[in-house]
């Protein structure tokens, strides 16, 4: 794994377009910001004007941050600026908040001293009989402009750049194109629902792009991870829009660890480079190695090792029954049926120790069901092994709430007041203002305050009901509230001081032998991430304590993957009935059942999306010729 400010770029014999990584994507952003600023200085000198294509969409986000504080603090100026947008939805007005026009005044053009008219965004709104004139317009704009020098792209789960879906010629210019249904479910929660999403969306054409002098392309996070490698490592298709930057003379790729997970050199780094065999190599390789041979560990032979790039591996350690062994009992050691640690057992080769026998426990759920979903075997585990358990919700989850759920839940308190000619007139005026706002709700609009607090209160009986069926006193739940997530939107704040101290203030009042905690790097909705950094921000802070010194940080995954096998460092083992109560647990949790908001692509509901994921773990450690179990909860130590 790169360093925070390394980066490390290089062709391998797999890769045919140029890749940098960086740890993390702020880093890769300012890179790309700094390289964009150069450009624009060195055209101001030429009397020039420098032409951008621009993107939108969260992955540029710190670009844009990173440019308007260079014209804020350095005086950068954008007056020799022309841009052009690759893409709008289509029919969408420009006033919208979720159209592109609306995205680039916010977050670039309303910050900077660009001139007006020299930003070109495609018209969501132009008439269907004048829509071919009007690409043709912009692709004449692009061209009288000199053409675009500088090209930011990001890329879609399917392969897309901009808007051209799978199946977008290399020749295609400017055009109205259908969307992908993968492409309108990832705008889904921009649009409060896939039925709200544009079905069609004008769009720079594949030929368009390529006509770029440079272009970056960005990718962050492990949801992008195997469009990046088909894109980089696979044939040039139409089916994947962006594998036609292959044959661009001036490209280069800018991923975080995250996304470049699968690429040749990080997954399999044996092949492409001498590396060296640490403990965690060896069992990544040999893990690998049986995998991709469809055998147990202890099966595998010399001749397999040498037929897989792995020869290297027997010269330095022996022949492949002893690294077998070796592998295996590393993979054995991580299975334990308590996550607390075994009392009166010898815990030398065990994930979690003995002592003290009785442990405080906090499990920090970033939403009010990630506890259950992600971790509820070892949750239940935990709380029947006799450990002080207490979870703390980070955010209220209100935003995950759809609007007829709510609603039925303000018709309920007024009808029940009525009934019972109960009278409050705070609480009257909640729900008045939260039933009328959603009488009249247009789509996207913006939760008023007061809908807010009816979304949270029916997201905090759910986990109060869900900690109730595990057995979790009231006294050890913890509401959190985040300020960062009261937006009302999608979108959050960045991490804050005033959560950062909630946090820590939690951490030190419980002092915790364990902390569990949501380990997604690029959660879907970016609350997971921003959750993680609060609490590795907070644990900086106070992890000279004395009580620090004795507590571990763990942490899960959440409904949407799984760590790799080869990380695994605790794994949890779940009996059919264990499995079967976390559904119930599960099941508490009412408003995220029968078609959630954020369902993305996949249509299985969360309690089944995790029992398929803890399923499929405990598969591989059974492929791998450990015992045989119905499901696994899995875990990585953070060491702080």
């Amino acid at each position: 794994m790169t360093t925070d400010t390394q980066s490390v770029q290089h062709f391998t014999s797999f890769e045919k377009i140029p890749v940098t990584i960086f740890s993390k994507a702020q880093d890769g952003c300012k890179i790309v910001a700094e390289e964009i600023a150069s450009l624009i200085r060195s055209k101001q000198q030429a009397g020039q004007n420098a032409v951008l294509g621009l993107a939108t969409g969260s992955t540029p986000k710190k670009i844009y941050q990173e440019l308007i504080r260079m014209h804020k603090e350095e005086g950068l100026s954008f007056k020799n600026v022309i841009s052009f947008n690759l893409d709008e939805y289509y029919p969408l007005a420009a006033e919208s908040i979720q159209s592109y026009r609306y995205f680039m005044q916010e977050n670039l053009f309303n910050h900077i001293d660009i001139e007006p008219a020299n930003c070109n965004i495609p018209n969501g709104q132009v008439s269907v009989e004048n829509i071919k004139q009007h690409c043709e317009e912009y692709e004449a704009k692009i061209k009288n402009a000199g053409g675009i020098d500088f090209q930011l792209l990001g890329i879609g789960r399917n392969g897309h750049i901009g808007f051209n879906e799978p199946g977008s010629h290399v020749s295609s210019i400017t055009r109205l194109i259908t969307l992908d249904r993968i492409t309108r479910s990832d705008a889904a929660t921009e649009f409060s629902g896939i039925t709200n999403v544009p079905r069609k969306a004008i769009t720079m054409g594949v030929n368009t792009i390529l006509g770029a002098k440079r272009i970056v392309l960005l990718a962050w996070g492990e949801r992008k991870v195997e469009i990046v490698k088909k894109a980089v490592e696979g044939p040039v298709t139409e089916f994947v829009p962006a594998s036609y930057l292959q044959g661009h003379q001036n490209v280069t790729f800018i991923l975080d660890d995250a996304a470049a997970a699968l690429l040749t050199r990080n997954k399999t780094p044996w092949l492409t480079e001498e590396v060296e065999w640490t403990n965690q190599m060896i069992k990544k390789a040999v893990i690998h190695l049986a995998l991709s041979c469809n055998k147990p560990l202890l099966k595998l032979t010399n001749t397999d090792y040498n037929e897989n790039g792995l020869s290297s591996l027997l010269v330095l350690h022996g022949n492949a029954y002893d690294i077998n062994i070796r592998v295996f009992n590393h993979l054995q050691h991580s299975i334990t049926g308590w996550p607390g640690g075994k009392p009166g057992a010898d815990d030398t080769n065990r994930p979690e120790r003995a002592l003290p026998v009785k442990k405080k426990v906090l499990i920090f759920s970033p939403h009010p069901d990630d506890d259950i979903i992600s971790m509820g075997g070892t949750f239940q585990r935990l709380a029947d092994q006799g450990h002080e358990v207490h979870v703390a919700y980070q955010t209220s989850g209100n935003i995950a709430v759809a609007d007829d759920e709510a609603f039925r839940f303000v018709e309920f308190v007024k009808d029940f007041n009525a009934q019972f000619n109960i009278s409050s007139p705070d609480a009257d005026n909640i729900f008045s203002k939260a039933g009328s706002f959603l009488k009249q709700k247009k789509n996207g609009e913006i939760d008023i305050a007061e809908l807010r607090q009816v979304k949270g209160l029916i997201r905090k009986g759910e986990a109060r009901n869900t900690c109730r069926f595990v057995g979790i006193p009231e006294e050890n739940v913890h509401y959190l509230n985040l300020p960062f997530y009261e937006t009302g939107t999608i979108e959050k704040k960045p991490i804050g001081e005033a959560d950062v101290k909630i946090i820590a203030e939690l951490i030190q009042k419980i002092q915790p032998h364990q902390i569990y905690a949501a380990g997604d790097l690029a959660d879907p909705h970016g609350t997971h991430k921003v959750c993680l950094d609060g609490i590795f921000e907070a644990i900086d802070r106070i992890k000279h304590l004395d009580f620090m010194k004795e507590c571990w940080l763990w942490l899960y995954k959440g409904a949407w993957a799984e760590w790799d096998i080869d990380l695994i460092e605790m794994a949890v083992p779940m009996s059919p009935e264990q499995l079967l109560k976390k559904r119930y647990g599960i099941f508490k949790h009412q408003s995220q059942k029968d078609g959630v908001v954020f369902q993305g692509t996949d249509s299985r509901e969360f309690w089944q999306r995790a029992e398929e994921r803890n399923r499929a773990t405990a598969s591989l450690y059974n492929k791998l010729g450990l015992a045989e179990y119905e499901a696994m909860e899995a875990f990585v130590r953070w060491h702080f």
